[in-house]
């Protein structure tokens, strides 16, 4: 890409991140640009994770959200090493990660480079979390159509009250006026999003529950505190990424203790964890749900030790005595 072309562009960004919305003729003559170029940049853009809010019929501008967001003024160029890193660092990540084909998409809408061109072929969700978006912040409805629910396996089209994206943006708080109730959506189970002129009529009932760090949505907590070895530790952020900014490295070369829980008499013997100069690290917080840890820790038995959480041993226990009912 020349550099009077990335000049433009960039100049192109600052105009629609300004208070004012421009029309297609204004940008072009202030760029020297066709009105179709300007259009389509501005679906470049659009494509890139950018809210673009369209005014009347023909003049758009950078949606500002809030003051959560990143300044444009703010963001830093990213040199060839730095992308590189970054690229990698995202294609690192296990491919089952529902964010990870939408990072690499991103940066490379933003950034000409050949390291991050081998993206997933699934559609993109931006459209999605743009239709989204603007109904939150409009307080409009939506109709989500073709809805795949994992508990009734069937499509289903919804009319809702979208309010609040999760934090990893791979979900969607609805409430849904047919049935009175607060609804979670996942955005790659939704076939399409439609804008509606219906306002919110239900606010007051809008509530959304918290997530922890292995996406399980709960009011209750329950503290727990493992201990991991290297093999656990990647796994652990290569499926969970959140789960990082909770885990810290354990000073000294340790052996870790047999499992507090028992598994010794399944049918798949335990791993070997005498490795004399294993590191360890450990994984401190709050959880919503036993299910998304617990299926964890199970499958890395001899890997992980808890060393706090009554609730995850209890239900641990439970079902390594039902795996040893079917297998033993």
């Amino acid at each position: 890409m020349d550099q009077p072309k990335i000049q433009r562009i960039l100049r192109l960004m600052v105009l629609l991140s300004g208070q004012r919305a421009y029309s297609l003729e204004e940008l072009a003559d202030d760029l020297g640009m066709s009105g179709r170029t300007i259009y389509r940049y501005i679906s470049s853009f659009r494509e890139a994770g950018f809210v673009i809010d369209k005014v009347g019929e023909n003049r758009f501008r950078l949606l500002s959200l809030g003051p959560g967001t990143v300044d444009l003024k703010n963001i830093v160029h990213f040199s060839p090493e730095e992308a590189f890193i970054l690229s990698r660092m995202i294609d690192s990540l296990d491919p089952s990660n529902s964010l990870k084909a939408e990072l690499l998409r991103k940066l490379s809408a933003v950034y000409d480079s050949t390291s991050v061109v081998n993206l997933s072929s699934r559609p993109t969700s931006s459209s999605k979390i743009d239709a989204l978006l603007d109904a939150i912040r409009s307080k409009k409805m939506v109709r989500i159509l073709s809805y795949s629910s994992s508990h009734s396996g069937v499509m289903k089209d919804y009319t809702v009250e979208p309010f609040e994206l999760t934090e990893d943006y791979a979900g969607v708080w609805a409430f849904d006026p047919t049935d009175g109730k607060n609804k979670l959506f996942k955005i790659l189970r939704i076939g399409e999003v439609q804008r509606t002129d219906s306002g919110w009529s239900n606010a007051i009932s809008h509530h959304s529950v918290p997530m922890d760090d292995f996406r399980f949505h709960g009011d209750k907590e329950y503290h727990v505190v493992l201990r991991l070895n290297t093999l656990a530790k990647n796994l652990l952020i290569e499926e969970y990424p959140l789960t990082e900014r909770h885990l810290s490295r354990q000073d000294g070369i340790e052996v870790l203790q047999e499992n507090i829980y028992t598994m010794e008499d399944l049918t798949l013997p335990a791993h070997d964890m005498e490795d004399e100069k294993e590191e360890f690290w450990i994984y401190d917080a709050s959880v919503r749900g036993l299910d998304s840890i617990g299926r964890y820790v199970l499958g890395l038995e001899g890997n992980v030790e808890v060393m706090e959480g009554d609730a995850l041993i209890e239900y641990l226990l439970f079902h390594a005595d039902h795996i040893k009912e079917i297998y033993g």
